[in-house]
């Protein structure tokens, strides 16, 4: 089968490589240049571990191309798929659906023989409609279905979650898109991957519905962490025990400085001003969103307490900025709340991240970057783990505290405990959810 992927960010490559590997042959299609021009020197705009060894293994099977021209790429498609931004809007926060409805109007116009189009973006319940009404009026002769399918990928283990998914989502309106649908996913219909069939608005829910309650997990287990912290308990054994109940599970139920990435920023946001707008509001995820933004704010009262109660004339290291660990999205990551704010109260800061230079040298400007973590030490009065990247999980802390003006460290991830930071020398320690120290 011909599919066409509309757009080349972190969903549509990693869906149109996947695709592609599939067995399927897979046109991506971008209005930008520069990107085009990467991708067909098989450079990766995005970084997605295995992302570049399986698309240049597509790419020489001629499985898979990419192009600016869109009419060449829908030519002979049984299916395109739309795959652009859709960002919180300003002012609102809803989706902004303007890329979606341009591609669905530019597919319309292109387009002239029957063709399923699968809205891959995240978007707002009723969009899908909205996209069928937009293609019938631009090309009233043209023969078209439409459906959602919503994508599920974490970002570090994209192409595993695509290829190994918990589940697969469509919505359609009649068994013909739906047997597209299925040709598409025929690998994870044969080895018994859930396929979870339904109508439009039932799987532009499920994806917001999911993320939010993710999101609400993460969100709970930080307040409980910030309890934790006054009352002498220990939030990861508190997270361990909750976890072993099977209603409950043990993942997102690790604390830390706040969720932020892609999708569930955006996601909740949206989430909350759909219920808004059909006077049914999701007052969980509203509150949710507030006691996110809360607990990045709450880590900076941790950083001013270990610098004694003020940022100025100190060096503060930090290591990580990326909202995750295997990703260089820097996407409302914590980093983005908390460094600006050890810049802004006169710190001097160096930033050491595998993968986050890239995005975060314009994100991040008045920080100096290195790629050692302990260079970045060097002479430090603070150290801030703030991504749990593999490279920072097994530190040498005694080399560490040497090499600190002032051995001190905010654990924000909770990689090591308050044993391990006093062996190897540190005058002061602190975690999330469990109890730190300073020495007198």
């Amino acid at each position: 089968m011909k599919i066409a992927m509309i757009g080349t960010g972190y969903v549509g490559l990693v869906s149109g490589v996947c695709f592609s590997d599939f067995g399927h042959e897979v046109v991506c299609v971008d209005k930008d240049p520069r990107k085009i021009e990467m991708l067909e020197a098989g450079q990766v705009p995005i970084y997605e571990p295995g992302l570049d060894a399986l698309m240049a293994k597509n790419v020489e099977a001629g499985r898979l191309s990419f192009t600016m021209d869109l009419a060449s790429a829908i030519d002979g498609a049984q299916a395109v798929f739309i795959a652009v931004g859709t960002p919180t809007r300003r002012g609102d926060g809803h989706a902004d659906l303007t890329y979606v409805m341009a591609a669905a109007e530019e597919i319309a116009k292109a387009a002239s023989d029957y063709l399923v189009i699968v809205t891959k973006s995240t978007v707002p319940v009723g969009t899908n409609r909205q996209v069928k009404q937009t293609v019938a009026k631009a090309n009233p002769s043209l023969e078209f279905d439409v459906a959602s399918n919503p994508e599920f990928l974490r970002e570090g283990a994209a192409i595993d979650d695509f290829m190994k998914p918990d589940r697969v989502v469509v919505g359609v309106q009649n068994d013909r898109a739906a047997q597209v649908m299925e040709d598409i996913y025929r690998p994870l219909y044969l080895r018994d991957f859930p396929i979870v069939t339904t109508d439009l608005e039932s799987a532009e829910m499920i994806k917001y519905a999911a993320n939010a309650f993710l999101a609400t997990k993460i969100t709970f287990i930080n307040e409980i962490a910030a309890l934790c912290e006054k009352v002498g308990a220990d939030v990861k054994s508190v997270s361990k025990g909750m976890g072993m109940d099977g209603r409950i599970g043990n993942k997102f139920l690790h604390a830390g400085p706040g969720y932020g990435g892609s999708c569930f920023p955006k996601d909740t946001k949206a989430l909350a001003r759909i219920g808004q707008e059909h006077a049914s509001p999701i007052s969980i995820v509203e509150t949710v969103i507030k006691v996110n933004e809360d607990v990045k704010r709450r880590m900076i009262d941790k950083l001013t307490d270990l610098c004694d109660g003020s940022f100025n004339g100190k060096t503060v290291a930090v290591l990580g900025v990326t909202f995750k660990p295997n990703t260089d999205d820097m996407r409302d990551a914590p980093s983005l709340t908390i460094v600006p704010a050890l810049v802004g109260g006169g710190a001097k800061v160096r930033v050491c991240d595998p993968q986050g230079k890239r995005e975060g040298e314009h994100l991040l400007p008045g920080v100096s970057w290195e790629e050692d973590p302990y260079k970045a030490a060097h002479k430090a009065d603070l150290l801030v783990i703030l991504t749990e990247w593999n490279e920072f999980r097994a530190l040498d802390l005694k080399k560490m505290a040497r090499k600190m003006e002032t051995p001190r460290m905010a654990d924000l991830r909770n990689v090591y405990s308050k044993r391990d930071a006093r062996r190897a020398g540190f005058e002061a320690y602190d975690s999330i959810g469990r109890e730190g120290y300073l020495r007198d």
